[in-house]
């Protein structure tokens, strides 16, 4: 799980990084879209890299608090990722692969959360 949302982190500051190469080299590219949706997935990135720390000492908070954002984060990516004309091809494939993280953390949130003992929720 930690792998998984330090990679999700990674693409976050990776499509940051690209914006900001494609600013100068192909504007076309680097839309105002594209920024408000890279700022979003940043601030859940360090946002979910916080909970993942919780989750992983044993929280349950931390677990559903990773379970709940990484569905916003899947359902939102899909939503934006199908949405004709407002986002590049290239972010779109970025939010594809974000969906397919964020599918596999839930999955592996949701295992994890089953495992620990019962206790104060």
């Amino acid at each position: 799980m930690k792998r998984l949302v330090n990679a999700y982190a990674a693409v976050c500051l990776g499509t940051v990084v690209a914006l900001a190469a494609m600013m100068a080299a192909a504007p076309s590219l680097a839309t105002d879209e594209a920024w408000g949706h890279a700022v979003v997935v940043a601030v859940f990135a360090i946002v979910l890299l916080l909970r993942t720390r919780a989750a992983l000492k044993g929280s349950r908070a931390g677990f559903r608090a990773v379970t709940v954002i990484g569905c916003v984060l899947l359902v939102v990516n899909l939503v934006e990722a199908v949405l004709p004309g407002v986002f590049p091809s290239w972010m779109r494939v970025e939010m594809l692969v974000i969906a397919a993280m964020m599918l596999v953390l839930v999955a592996l949130s949701v295992r994890a959360r089953r495992g620990l003992p019962d206790g104060p929720r």
